[in-house]
């Protein structure tokens, strides 16, 4: 099973990813995660992309794409593609590498939130500098990360002028693909305005019927 996750940003597609990923046992595919790491480590990819992260910008499909083939074109288990794809450019070209491998997409889970929520969550959110699990106000003050005990941070993408640009990229680029997986027949919209357990039992609702 493959599955896309979409959402604005703070509409909790990371921590749902994981918790889902993990309970069916899948492979999960975080580019922002994967980027923000190479940052941390100041490797070549993560100078590369690193004005893009930090100003908010998306980072350029080929350079996503290349991400994808190069680390899990050997991939076996289903995938969970999180905040991937973020463009019609990108839709196409995963159904393109999910076709050549064998693949299908078996759902898009559409996290639906206002962006004005999803703005005071990013406001109030730290992550992990290692496994990027994020911490936001309900989870209570914590200096290190529950998972894997490194240091929580503030990612700079996270700053209100940042925000705004990140939801106006979301908007332009993003949303238009409600339109593309509806069309597909395995978009599934979720109410991501409630609490997180909640919205986790509805995700696993929804993907019954097709496990």
């Amino acid at each position: 099973m493959n599955i896309v996750f979409i959402g604005c940003p703070g509409s909790g597609k990371g921590t749902q990813a994981k918790f889902i990923s993990q309970k069916l046992n899948m492979t999960h595919f975080s580019p922002g995660d994967i980027f923000w790491k190479e940052v941390a480590e100041k490797t070549t990819l993560g100078q590369e992309v690193a004005d893009d992260l930090a100003g908010g910008r998306l980072v350029p499909d080929w350079l996503v794409l290349r991400l994808l083939k190069d680390k899990f074109g050997a991939e076996k288990r289903g995938i969970l593609f999180d905040g991937f794809p973020r463009t019609h450019e990108q839709a196409e070209a995963l159904d393109d590498w999910l076709t050549a491998n064998g693949r299908t997409l078996n759902a898009a889970i559409y996290l639906k939130l206002p962006e004005a929520e999803g703005a005071r969550r990013l406001e109030l959110r730290n992550v992990c500098g290692n496994c990027g699990m994020s911490y936001g106000a309900a989870m209570g003050l914590q200096a290190a990360c529950g998972a894997c005990g490194a240091a929580l941070i503030r990612r700079v993408d996270d700053k209100p002028e940042i925000v705004k640009k990140r939801m106006l990229a979301y908007r332009d680029q993003t949303e238009p693909l409600l339109s593309y997986y509806s069309g597909n027949g395995v978009l599934r919209e979720i109410n991501a305005d409630q609490p997180q357990q909640a919205v986790t039992t509805q995700i696993a609702l929804a993907l019954k019927s097709i496990i």
